[in-house]
C-alpha cells in the first residue's frame, strides 16, 4: 500500500506535469497559430457568402432576386425601399426627360416597395442579364407582348392587382402601387417559376482613394432635365456616393436612409422617340461608360450582345478586360440624348 505521505508527493507531482503540459499547448495553439476546429481555422471568422453583384456579405446571395420598375415622376417621391436595392439601372423613358428605375433586391428586404409602375422594353435587357423575376405594373405595348410570351420570368400586376400588389389609400393613381418581396415570390412559386439562378455578377476589389484629396471625383452629375437632374456628392468617411434629385437627398420612405452606391455607372446610349409619351433607348450593343468609384473616374465601353437576352452586361476597359467594382450597391444611369 502507498503511504499517505508517498500518495501526495504523486499527485502533486503529477499536477506540475499537467501544468506544465498545458502551457505547452496553450503556447503552441495559442491564437498566433491557426488551429482547425470543424473545418475552420481558429481565430478566423466563418466565411460569409459574397453578393455576386455588391461583393459585400450577403445570406440570401444564392437567391433568385427581385427586380422591379419604379416611378421617377417627382409626386412618387420618396420611394419606398429605393435605398435597399442592391443594383438600380435609371433612363429617361419619354422625350421629355421623365425617368424610370428598374431596382435590384436581394439582400436586403423592405418592409414595402413602391411606387411600382410599367415595364419598358428597354429595361428587358438589363433584367436579362442580372436573371431575377421581373414585377411591372402592366407596360408599353411591346414590352407588354414580349412578357406575355414568356421572355422573362415576370409578374404583371394587372393580373395580380388586390393580391400581389395593391394600392395605398392618400396616393395619387396611378403612384399608388406597392408590393413586397415576400409577396412577389411567393407568386413565382405559385407560377412554378425556376428558383435556380446562375448570374456571374461582377468582379470586385479593394479600390483605392486617391492619396492627394486634390483629385477626388467629389460629385457627378446627371445631366436629365429638371426636375429630373441627378448629383452624386462623394462621402470620403464612408467611399460612398449620397444621391440626390433637382437638389434634395434621395430619400427612402421606408426607413428615411439616404440613397447611396459605391459605384456609380454613366452609361452612355442614344435614344429615339417612339410614339408621342416613349422613348426607345438604346440598351443593347456597345457604347461608352464613365464608372465612378472610391473617388476615382476610369473611361470604360459596355457591352450587352443584342442576340442574346441572358448574355452579361459588361463593362470594360481599352483591353477588352472586365473592370472589377469597389464592394457596394451599384447604380448605373444611363444618358440618352436624342438621335437627330
Amino acid at each position: 500500500m502507498i503511504q499517505p505521505h508517498l500518495l501526495n508527493r504523486l499527485l502533486a507531482g503529477a499536477g506540475v506535469l499537467a501544468a506544465i503540459a498545458l502551457g505547452v499547448f496553450l503556447f503552441w495553439f495559442s491564437d498566433d497559430e491557426p488551429v482547425e476546429v470543424l473545418g475552420r481555422l481558429k481565430g478566423t471568422p466563418q466565411a460569409s457568402t459574397l453578393s455576386r453583384f455588391t461583393g459585400e456579405p450577403c445570406t440570401t446571395a444564392d437567391q433568385r432576386p427581385v427586380m422591379i420598375m419604379l416611378a421617377g415622376d417627382p409626386v412618387a417621391r420618396p420611394l419606398s425601399g429605393i435605398a435597399q436595392a442592391d443594383v438600380v439601372v435609371e433612363m429617361p423613358v419619354t422625350p421629355n426627360g421623365v425617368t424610370r428605375f428598374m431596382a435590384l433586391f436581394q439582400c436586403e428586404k423592405p418592409k414595402e416597395i413602391g411606387s411600382i409602375r410599367s415595364a419598358r422594353d428597354d429595361f428587358l435587357p438589363f433584367a436579362g442579364s442580372f436573371g431575377g423575376f421581373y414585377a411591372h405594373w402592366g407596360g408599353e405595348h411591346g414590352a407588354l407582348e414580349k412578357l406575355n410570351k414568356g421572355i422573362l420570368d415576370n409578374v404583371d400586376a394587372l393580373k395580380y392587382e388586390g393580391t400581389v400588389f395593391y394600392r395605398k389609400a392618400g396616393i395619387k393613381m396611378p403612384h399608388n402601387g406597392f408590393s413586397t418581396i415576400d409577396k412577389i415570390t411567393d407568386m413565382t412559386k405559385k407560377l412554378s417559376y425556376s428558383t435556380s439562378w446562375d448570374v456571374a455578377g461582377y468582379p470586385h476589389q479593394d479600390i483605392k482613394a486617391p492619396a492627394n484629396i486634390a483629385t477626388l471625383v467629389k460629385t457627378i452629375t446627371i445631366p436629365y432635365p429638371q426636375p429630373f437632374d441627378v448629383q452624386w456628392a462623394y462621402d470620403t468617411e464612408h467611399q460612398t456616393y449620397r444621391r440626390s434629385r433637382n437638389g434634395s437627398a434621395e430619400q427612402d420612405k421606408d426607413n428615411d436612409r439616404t440613397t447611396t452606391a459605391s459605384v456609380v455607372i454613366v452609361m452612355k446610349t442614344t435614344a429615339s422617340p417612339l410614339r408621342d409619351q416613349y422613348l426607345i433607348v438604346n440598351t443593347q450593343g456597345s457604347g461608352e461608360a464613365l464608372i465612378y468609384q472610391r473617388g476615382t473616374v476610369t473611361k470604360a465601353a459596355w457591352r450587352k450582345d443584342p442576340t442574346n437576352l441572358a448574355s452579361k452586361l459588361l463593362f470594360v476597359d481599352d483591353q477588352g478586360k472586365e473592370i472589377p467594382f469597389a464592394p457596394g450597391k451599384i447604380w448605373i444611369n444611363v444618358t440618352a440624348p436624342l438621335s437627330p
